[in-house]
């Protein structure tokens, strides 16, 4: 998509894809019930849209039942240019000096950069079947320090360590990693003792957000990060038509994600779904829509909240956040090339609104 199909209802100019104090991601599509041969092609394709819309990455999943983040994170780096995945990097999975040498291969191999999404967490039943039974705040912890590691040993450190998870001793890597390729960090997490992890490595904290005005700026001391789907458009009626036909009711979805509910111990899952409780979607008339919506989470059909309605009104919610520091977004998966440059005029209207 280029600038000059982007135009706005704010004045009709052309606008770039993201303003550029922003870091925008995208979220590629998980192998779930995918066929190989159309996953590896929908991976491509969506990760093209991103960096067409001028994003800075994409986020690649990682759990028990999905491919290999880092092989879906090559394919992605051999079939574009410049964009960063963003890989979920959970600390369970491999020692950190694996995780090193995986970063360093792609810089040695591609001279691309990437960043990296530390996850504590997970299904309990995924981290049992691993024999992982730590608490959620010792999960924290671990990959605080875990993370640590990794980014010494991509500083080309000789590193000896004697923590209370890991114990290494003149340990350094090789290829070495140029210093302009140093991975970003993010760490997921909504709870203290996610934030408290984040800060302790100067990781950017990502969280989902709550809706507007209840977000508190205390919790907000400095920059964070938001996991968020935007649907808008010109009109709040078009924006709302195109939400329910992209995730129409579906009692089987939330039934499924009742059932994941009850295996998860995420804080940010949890505080969604009390939300999603209280005031049933198709209860809400159209002259009452806020555009903070739960029901694609509800029905299992994405784990973040969206916003939905005219530019205007999204921009807004979007400003408020940005008020609060949220400088990283993590959109949805995007459903196709058109998708992006509606969302880039949200954040160019919102950071309009805020100078």
């Amino acid at each position: 998509m280029r600038d000059s199909e982007t135009t706005s209802a704010f004045g009709g100019a052309a606008l770039a894809p993201f303003t550029t104090d922003l870091r925008v991601f995208t979220t590629t599509p998980p192998s779930t019930r995918q066929a190989p041969d159309a996953y590896l092609e929908r991976v491509v394709e969506t990760a093209r849209w991103s960096e067409a819309g001028g994003c800075e990455g994409t986020l690649i999943y990682t759990d028990n039942s999905l491919v290999d983040p880092w092989l879906v994170a090559q394919a992605i780096v051999a079939s574009t240019e410049r964009l960063c995945p963003l890989i979920a990097l959970q600390p369970i999975y491999m020692h950190p000096y694996t995780a090193a040498k995986l970063v360093a291969s792609l810089g040695f191999l591609y001279h691309r950069r990437v960043w990296l999404n530390v996850v504590a967490g997970g299904f309990k039943n995924d981290l049992t079947a691993l024999n992982d039974h730590a608490a959620h705040d010792d999960r924290y912890a671990r990959a605080a320090e875990y993370a640590l590691l990794v980014l010494r040993l991509l500083d080309s450190q000789v590193v000896t360590h004697s923590g209370r998870y890991y114990r290494v001793k003149g340990l350094k890597m090789s290829p070495s990693l140029p210093p302009d390729l140093r991975p970003g960090l993010l760490m997921s997490g909504s709870s203290p003792a996610g934030f408290a992890a984040a800060r302790s490595i100067g990781a950017v904290p990502v969280k989902y957000p709550k809706p507007p005005g209840e977000e508190d700026a205390n919790n907000h001391s400095s920059e964070f990060g938001v996991r968020i789907g935007i649907i808008a458009r010109e009109t709040c009626a078009e924006a709302w038509k195109i939400a329910h036909e992209r995730f129409p009711e579906d009692r089987k979805g939330q039934i499924a994600h009742a059932v994941a509910m009850s295996v998860s111990d995420s804080v940010w899952h949890r505080q969604l779904w009390a939300k999603t409780s209280k005031t049933p979607d198709s209860a809400i008339g159209e002259g009452q829509r806020n555009p903070y919506w739960l029901l694609p989470f509800q029905n299992y059909k994405t784990f973040c909240p969206y916003l939905v309605g005219a530019y205007t009104d999204v921009a807004h919610v979007v400003r408020d956040y940005l008020r609060l520091g949220a400088r990283t977004f993590i959109l949805d998966i995007p459903p196709s090339e058109d998708e992006l440059p509606h969302t880039a005029m949200v954040f160019n209207a919102a950071r309009g609104q805020t100078v």
